[in-house]
């Protein structure tokens, strides 16, 4: 049986990326970090983990950092652990474009060109909040580069080419197309990652994403993984974004971020019924820094900021983007909504970095104290006992959430045992019986869902939760 005409054409469209590749291949370059590392009582050296994370649910950041088994060193002797990864040359002179996990902490910095020749890099600059840094080496003669092409004209669908040094083997080539555009993997304010199905390993991390006609349109920068290879799920970085914070990084060495010093959750349809909105939409603030610009602000925790310097704010990452790319000391408007209304503020963008580390909830062994049926949950009052083994300061009330049914509304809303339920429907509680009588009180009025701020680990989160109303 004859095929189609269509799928002839097909097949006839599809040509060798040799050239490709012959062109852009000797333009990418290994690069070798050397870290310092000290042993440990036991004897086994500990360099710092730059993934982020080892949960199989998560996203990886490649380094493939591999250190020889020393012979029992002496305690807290310093060793060398090297770290793997890839970039390309942008310059004929030798500026090399790359990530920053790949490079950060390193002491000394290799890089290995395509004819085998190894040179010493100097760092030009980093931005760990774009995962981008920039290397100058000097060769002594021009250097084979690349060019940027424009990620923005990518769609799904599309073929690439992911160059890069997998596992140390040496410069590799695989092909694949954009599985999906605009992926956020909670790692940044930048986190707009084109996914790929090509494959890459660890050791491709800082390699450009190449399309069809040769340009760079990516940097390939993590891998989704059950276990640290290549499973098909891979992301890069757009090469529309990279190529403006390169340009920063080339010319000042770091680059400043704007800061309000929050944290933000997405507004679901569960929490837009309780907060009164008339959509899911905006950024909810699940905590202010004490002293942050947000603080000074005059914004609150239950706030959702619907608008900021001009732009109306549809979810989390779009506010988070457009701090993040303002200079520390620009004052801007903001847009909240709060009690039904919408609030104008201003505020002075800041300039340090605040850091929220989420820490592991211990469950709490102390005896039920009260419960409620209603929506699953068995509270507790927070004790000494309670505010040690949950690591709780003292400053913080609330209740402890010591039951909780699987089968009820907290359960499926995200409620976990020893979260504590600083808030309901934005009135704050101190003991178990206050949140009791104030879930019950939410649970009578007209809104779908109670509203609760729940404190976990030294995170603060908003979780809605169905009440059986409406």
């Amino acid at each position: 049986m004859g095929s189609s005409p269509e799928a002839s054409a097909n097949r006839a469209s599809v040509t060798s990326y040799a050239p490709i590749v012959a062109a852009d291949k000797p333009a990418v370059v290994t690069i070798t970090s050397i870290m310092k590392t000290s042993s440990a009582p036991d004897g086994q050296s500990q360099p710092s983990d730059s993934g982020l994370s080892s949960d199989e649910r998560m996203p990886r950041f490649f380094s493939n950092r591999g250190i020889p088994a020393p012979k029992a060193p002496p305690q807290g002797a310093t060793q060398l652990a090297e770290a793997l990864g890839s970039g390309f040359i942008i310059s004929s002179d030798g500026t090399i474009v790359t990530n920053n996990h790949v490079i950060d902490g390193a002491s000394d910095i290799m890089v290995t060109l395509d004819d085998g020749t190894e040179l010493p890099a100097t760092l030009v600059g980093r931005d760990a909040k774009s995962d981008l840094a920039v290397l100058k080496i000097k060769a002594g003669k021009p250097l084979p580069t690349v060019a940027w092409g424009d990620s923005d004209r990518l769609r799904a669908g599309d073929p690439i080419l992911a160059i890069g040094n997998p596992f140390g083997i040496g410069t590799t080539v695989t092909a694949g197309i954009v599985s999906a555009r605009g992926r956020d993997l909670n790692s940044g304010p930048y986190d707009d990652f084109l996914q790929i199905d090509a494959p890459i390993n660890h050791g491709n991390s800082g390699g450009p994403l190449v399309d069809t006609n040769g340009t760079v349109v990516g940097i390939n920068t993590a891998i989704y993984s059950p276990n640290g290879g290549s499973v098909g799920v891979g992301f890069a970085i757009p090469s529309n974004e990279a190529e403006k914070i390169v340009a920063k990084l080339m010319k000042n060495g770091s680059i400043e971020h704007g800061l309000l010093g929050i944290e933000l959750q997405p507004v679901t349809t569960d929490l837009a019924n309780a907060l009164g909105l008339p959509k899911p939409e905006g950024a909810l603030v699940a905590n202010v820094g004490d002293g942050s610009p947000a603080s000074h602000a005059g914004v609150e925790t239950g706030d959702v900021i619907t608008g900021f310097a001009g732009r109306t704010i549809n979810e989390p990452k779009t506010l988070s983007r457009a701090v993040a790319d303002l200079l520390p000391g620009k004052r801007e408007a903001l847009s909240v909504w709060r009690n039904g209304k919408t609030v104008a503020l201003s505020v002075v963008i800041g300039g340090n970095d605040v850091s929220v580390k989420p820490v592991a909830v211990t469950t709490s062994s102390q005896p039920l104290h009260s419960s409620f049926p209603t929506l699953g949950l068995a509270l507790g009052d927070l004790d000494r006992t309670v505010r040690q083994a949950l690591n709780v300061p003292s400053q913080v009330d609330g209740a402890v959430v010591e039951g909780v049914d699987p089968d009820q509304p907290a359960a499926t809303s995200g409620i976990e045992l020893g979260d504590i339920i600083i808030s309901v429907n934005g009135v704050p509680v101190k003991t178990a019986k206050e949140t009791s009588q104030a879930i019950s009180v939410a649970a009578k009025s007209s809104r779908k869902s109670a509203l609760l701020l729940v404190k976990r680990g030294d995170q603060q989160t908003f979780i809605a939760v169905p009440c059986g109303n409406g």
